[in-house]
């Protein structure tokens, strides 16, 4: 039975159910049980899966029926059939969670193989039923369930997956984004290789790369580096502290045969980075300001929150006047305010007025349900300073 603010916001369409909002439990209602969803004055609000911690319950229907292999199997062929993927993407989410009315799961396709994730392990039950939906539902090879760890900086940690349906092969898999290929490691969960929920914002860009000088920090595997190499950047500066990362990304080039301009690879922290290129002189048009939520790095503890307006101050400073600045984080707990203000602060601290050119979404098999805040998760700007 739940509370009264818990019966208002299931009516309204959201599927969770916090632990302080549940009054009491009947019957055999631990976690990873079905369960059915009650108000004080007895009205059903539908039948979820109970799990530990913050979210007691997730709703994954809004009647009485069973959660079953029947309903696993709808829902995931009824997601597939509202993905209309162009034939040159094969990166792509295939399942995301609440949105698609199978909430904690998500599901991403990397070619031939696909990924399961789950976001706790007492919906570990249905994980069977959605690897059996996924592989009739798409032409793939392989399902992997992968980790979904707490914190980006803790992708190395994640373990390497486990493999599911299909052969256990472990090798690297190509895959295609607008067109561009970049290699992959599915198994690997949130260290993929490949962030296609800023799919949108690398296609949006493509007509802008021509003959600039762009500088990619916090690059990850360079996924915009090579989408403005690609572009015909003049220069591509691309920085990351992790050693691995930056040959992955040089992995990237190789694999689209970028080597005919300015591409320059840096093992590096952001901020090292750019006051170094400060003080030579170096200037830039472009440049992506992507960083993790949360990271250790040389300088300590990094956090979304604490460290944007210094990023965004830093990357003024060697940004041409007139140039771009991609702005984004999907941080879910910071607000658009939030967001504004640390760019706003950079701004003024810096002297340099910023004009809001283009905001970004998630594409559209990454889609935000209206009656669930919390997939609104991305903020993107396009800013001209």
């Amino acid at each position: 039975m739940v509370n009264g603010y818990s019966s208002e916001w299931l009516a309204k369409g959201f599927d969770w159910v916090y632990a302080n909002e549940v009054v009491s439990r009947q019957g055999n209602s631990g976690p990873g049980q079905t369960v059915q969803i009650f108000s004080r004055d007895g009205r059903c609000f539908g039948t979820g899966v109970a799990t530990g911690g913050k979210v007691a319950v997730r709703r994954f229907r809004d009647d009485t029926g069973p959660i079953d292999e029947t309903l696993v199997a709808e829902r995931v062929r009824k997601s597939g059939a509202a993905r209309k993927m162009p034939t040159d993407t094969t990166a792509w989410r295939l399942v995301h969670g609440e949105n698609d009315r199978l909430p904690g799961i998500r599901v991403d396709v990397w070619g031939r193989h696909a990924t399961i994730a789950i976001d706790h392990p007492d919906l570990s039950g249905l994980i069977g039923w959605v690897a059996s939906a996924v592989f009739q539902a798409c032409d793939i090879d392989t399902v992997w369930l992968v980790d979904r760890p707490e914190h980006d900086d803790d992708r190395g940690e994640a373990g390497t997956g486990t493999c599911l349906l299909g052969p256990d092969d472990r090798t690297e898999v190509i895959v295609r984004e607008n067109g561009l290929q970049y290699a992959v490691s599915p198994w690997l969960g949130l260290d993929a290789g490949l962030y296609p929920d800023m799919r949108e914002l690398r296609k949006w860009l493509a007509p802008y790369w021509g003959n600039c000088r762009v500088l990619n920090t916090f690059a990850y595997t360079g996924a915009f580096s090579v989408a403005a190499a690609a572009g015909g950047a003049k220069s591509v500066d691309t920085v990351d502290l992790s050693g691995n990362a930056i040959a992955r990304a040089q992995r990237n080039f190789s694999i689209n045969q970028l080597t005919g301009g300015q591409f320059r690879f840096w093992t590096e922290d952001t901020f090292s980075a750019i006051d170094r290129f400060r003080r030579a002189g170096d200037r830039f048009d472009i440049i992506i300001i992507d960083p993790p939520s949360f990271a250790r790095g040389p300088s300590g503890v990094w956090s979304v929150e604490q460290g944007l307006a210094r990023v965004v101050a830093g990357s003024l400073r060697v940004l041409e006047p007139g140039g771009w600045m991609l702005v984004a984080t999907n941080q879910g707990s910071m607000s658009p305010k939030e967001f504004q203000k640390h760019i706003k602060t950079a701004s003024l601290k810096v002297g340099r007025r910023m004009r809001l050119i283009h905001q970004g979404t998630t594409p559209h098999d990454v889609p935000a349900a209206i009656d669930f805040p919390e997939s609104r998760y991305l903020k993107a700007w396009i800013l001209e300073g």
